[in-house]
């Protein structure tokens, strides 16, 4: 590594102390959809759970391609709660390998994003 390439700084990769994620994940049925997005504000690890029907799905599974109708489940949370949303969705998740997959939007709206995070916060009056 030369000289000129050492001075120059990396940058820092700090994630803020909070902030609102998005978990994406689908399931089978509305049974299952309502089930968990219930569960998941009921317990605060998501201030709000969107329940989109008409997903189809694509994909491979157990060298078979498979093509099935699904629900998605949009579920919003804080970066402080995330791990627990995240472990709680995989043990209410039906499958076997559950579709999590958890995106950190660039921008939210400010008031909306305190609201998630009022909604998420553990120990809030009911």
């Amino acid at each position: 590594m030369s000289e000129s390439e050492r001075s120059v700084p990396e940058p820092v990769k700090i994630a803020p102390p909070d902030g609102v994620l998005l978990l994406l994940s689908n399931v089978a049925d509305e049974a299952d959809a309502q089930r968990i997005a219930r569960s998941l504000v009921e317990e605060r690890l998501a201030a709000c759970v969107n329940l989109l029907p008409g997903c189809r799905s694509i994909y491979r599974w157990q060298g078979a391609i498979e093509d099935a109708q699904e629900i998605m489940l949009l579920v919003k949370t804080s970066r402080r709660r995330h791990a627990a949303c995240q472990q709680r969705l995989k043990e209410l998740h039906p499958y076997e390998v559950p579709e999590i997959v958890t995106v950190a939007p660039d921008a939210v709206w400010p008031a909306y994003a305190n609201w998630v995070l009022a909604e998420t916060r553990v120990g809030r009056a009911r």
